[in-house]
């Protein structure tokens, strides 16, 4: 991304136009390897301006919520699959019209909403989120299959239970893996849930799939996929999100004020509480363009949000210059997880939204936030 940042009001995140379509062009080339059909996650990446364009490539998303639901609907218009870890019956009312596939995190819950589903106007696929206790995830709180967990039904639950109206079973136990990962929860899967998936007519994977991180084992996804089809004889989905724009945005932030306490704090016009909430729940440390770690190069700052949370600080970085009020600074791979995330905490500005075209240097401000947008969140 080479976008002069003199155009570039801050707060405000980036999407890189010429990056998004990059991303596609190797999803599409995972489909058309293999006949899957991949899902854009809207927990991950929801930036409905550029869902025209993803809709040529992705057969549809996978939606948690009614209003996810709605949003796949009305904006992306192609297939629409549900799952939430549980549903009320006002959730299931507006679900069932919106959606094409529907999945269950419980057998409970499918008993109790399937007649509901008969009643639908149109046929709807259902199926079960299954669980099968294989870890790969390190973060505990992005880890689906950790003892104790709420999501999926294990596989000694099945015994007794019907499958009758059921077609599919979806699993997720990956997040920024590569295909090693999914090789070995496929191992687990088979071994607990083989008599199932034979009875099935599709299998979710779930997401977490890096499909388009340079170093993704494409050739090892696509042998696994086309394995599994042959001897299964099912439909294979993926609901990668941060795949989609993994690398594809970044958010841009000016320095406010620089002060000092045992080191240079700069003070920005962002927030990792309010902006980029998973620096303070994965946690992690953001890349930053031009910057090192602390002490690589020769000025060493603590960069910090302007909100009144004492742990709002993004991280220690370390620059060729010293970092003066009005300098910007660049936030890479801000595109997933981190729009879908902002909060108005202290009445701090949302971000704007751009895009930009490297091919064309064309920026489009695609939205800007104001007060409205954080009053109409309160009574």
């Amino acid at each position: 991304m080479t976008l002069d940042l003199d155009r570039v009001p801050t707060p405000c995140f980036v999407l890189d136009e010429t990056a998004l379509k990059r991303n596609l062009k190797i999803l599409a080339s995972v489909q058309d390897r293999t006949g899957c059909r991949i899902l854009l996650a809207l927990k991950g990446f929801s930036m409905f301006s550029v869902f025209p364009m993803i809709r040529q490539t992705l057969h549809g998303v996978c939606a948690s919520s009614p209003h996810e639901a709605r949003l796949g609907r009305e904006e992306f218009g192609r297939e629409v699959h549900t799952f939430a870890a549980a549903y009320s019956d006002e959730d299931m009312r507006e679900i069932i019209p919106l959606s094409d596939h529907i999945v269950f995190n419980s057998f409970a819950l499918w008993q109790r909403f399937r007649p509901m589903i008969d009643q639908a106007p149109r046929p709807i696929r259902c199926g079960i989120r299954i669980n099968p206790a294989h870890s790969e995830v390190e973060v505990p709180i992005y880890d689906p299959c950790a003892p104790g967990s709420r999501l999926g039904v294990l596989a000694h639950q099945f015994q007794g239970q019907s499958l009758d109206g059921l077609s599919g079973l979806h699993f997720h136990t990956l997040c920024e893996k590569n295909a090693d990962a999914l090789a070995r929860t496929l191992e687990k899967v088979e071994a607990q849930f083989e008599p199932y998936i034979r009875q099935m007519e599709w299998v979710n994977f779930g997401g977490g799939h890096h499909i388009t991180r340079d170093d993704y084992d494409v050739d090892l996804l696509c042998r696994l996929i086309n394995d599994f089809k042959e001897k299964y004889e099912v439909a294979v989905y993926l609901e990668p999100g941060e795949a989609v724009a993994l690398n594809a945005g970044v958010l841009v932030a000016s320095v406010l004020d620089i002060v000092e306490n045992d080191m240079r704090i700069a003070i920005l016009d962002t927030s990792a509480a309010t902006h980029m909430p998973d620096v303070l729940e994965m946690p992690y440390r953001p890349e930053i363009i031009g910057a090192g770690r602390p002490g690589e190069k020769p000025y060493s700052y603590r960069l910090a949000g302007l909100s009144c949370l004492a742990g709002d600080v993004i991280g220690d970085y370390s620059f060729e210059k010293l970092l003066a009020v009005g300098d910007k600074l660049v936030f890479c791979d801000m595109a997933h997880y981190s729009m879908v995330k902002t909060n108005t905490f202290n009445g701090i500005k949302l971000p704007s939204i751009a895009i930009y075209n490297a091919d064309t240097d064309e920026f489009t401000i695609i939205r800007k936030f104001g007060y409205d947008d954080f009053k109409n969140r309160l009574s």
